[in-house]
């Protein structure tokens, strides 16, 4: 196999291991919507009477027991109750509102005045970005672009391999 024939052959399984590659990042990056967004803030309102669902044991229907945030967006809480809360180092007096940033990503259990459970789980994930995306393509298209090369190679030897192994074949006969 000329080297020319090589490259070409290296170029195209590379091409095609990064448009894969690309695909399927996109189709996972599609499930992640939630942080494929610019840091914001989220509002998140406590209403009047949730102080005593809680006392019952019962979740409040416009509070939920867990949120999804990007890594930079504020976390705005208005209490609207007659009752101060507290959720994880913030205090909230009736009446007012507090915020807190997420700026580390992971999963966090805060403690939580307003849930029946008193733990609120935030979990806060790293922004997606262009270059969180091409890393993700070069990651995978690469390597599978190597793979496809070799076995280019190996599974289709060029033309001047094959006619010498045919030579030596009617050689031995």
């Amino acid at each position: 196999m000329s080297r020319a024939e090589l490259f070409r052959r290296i170029a195209w399984a590379m091409l095609i291991g990064l448009v894969i590659g690309a695909g399927i990042n996109e189709m996972t990056f599609l499930l992640l919507r939630e942080s494929s967004r610019p840091p914001q803030t989220v509002e998140l309102v406590i209403p009047r009477g949730t102080a005593e669902m809680v006392a019952r044991g019962e979740q409040p229907p416009t509070l939920p027991s867990s949120m999804t945030f990007v890594a930079g967006d504020v976390l705005l809480i208005r209490n609207e109750d007659t009752v101060a809360h507290q959720m994880g180092p913030l205090w909230i007096p009736a009446g007012s509102e507090a915020r807190l940033t997420l700026e580390t990503t992971g999963s966090f259990a805060d403690t939580c005045s307003f849930q029946p459970t008193n733990f609120l789980n935030l979990d806060v994930r790293e922004p997606l970005t262009a270059w969180t995306r091409l890393r993700g393509i070069l990651m995978s298209g690469v390597p599978l672009g190597i793979l496809l090369a070799l076995y280019a190679v190996v599974a289709w030897p060029g033309k001047g391999e094959s006619e010498k192994e045919k030579g030596e074949s009617e050689q031995d006969s």
